[in-house]
């Protein structure tokens, strides 16, 4: 017998969309919910704590690691943490939809090893590191020192794309979520 798929993993590269495909996705799919995780990040100012993410300060976030509430986390770049917490999932579990995790790539290689099969991964990519700097540059959320960093981990992360289940080009951002709900569809992940 098959193992049931638990949750989906979307994973990229820094700049790559990976959000934005998200939220078209929990748009379009009905039996998907948004599994919101926590970080301590400083909040952006579009972004509402609870809905976009669970902002904690470093030392929140340590003591929810020591009280062992997350499937995992990362220090993703230096005091910067991000986590899924378990609570997230168990309270999409309640309402009988499926959860997708927006996570780091290191994150999603770690859920990989943890839950296998029980897990549908996507890996989102832009087509180029020049389209992921100019996508940097227009968010308008980081210095250029930053950028700098994001590109030089996106450039390593790029090596991890053949171990997910699935990598979707993101050069056109619709075509990128239809492939998704595609996939999904033929795994019989939709209704």
């Amino acid at each position: 017998m098959e193992t049931p798929i638990e949750f989906i993993v979307i994973t990229a590269p820094s700049g790559s969309g990976k959000t934005t495909i998200v939220k078209k996705l929990i748009e379009q799919v009905k039996d998907l919910e948004f599994s919101i995780s926590a970080t301590t990040r400083a909040k952006r100012p579009h972004e509402v704590d609870g809905k976009d993410y669970y902002f904690y300060s470093i030392k929140e976030f340590e003591k929810a690691i020591e009280n062992d509430e997350f499937i995992e986390w990362e220090e993703v770049y230096p005091g910067k943490y991000y986590g899924t917490l378990k609570k997230e999932i168990l309270r999409i579990q309640k309402v009988k939809k499926l959860a997708v995790l927006d996570v780091d790539v290191q994150g999603a290689l770690n859920l990989k090893k943890k839950f296998g099969n029980q897990l549908l991964s996507f890996f989102i990519k832009a087509p180029s590191l020049e389209i992921i700097r100019q996508r940097l540059i227009e968010r308008k959320t980081d210095t250029p020192n930053e950028i700098e960093m994001r590109l030089a981990k996106a450039q390593y992360e790029l090596q991890f794309e053949n171990r997910f289940d699935y990598v979707i080009i993101n050069d056109d951002l619709q075509n990128a979520v239809s492939q998704i709900v595609i996939i999904l569809k033929q795994n019989g992940l939709m209704k």
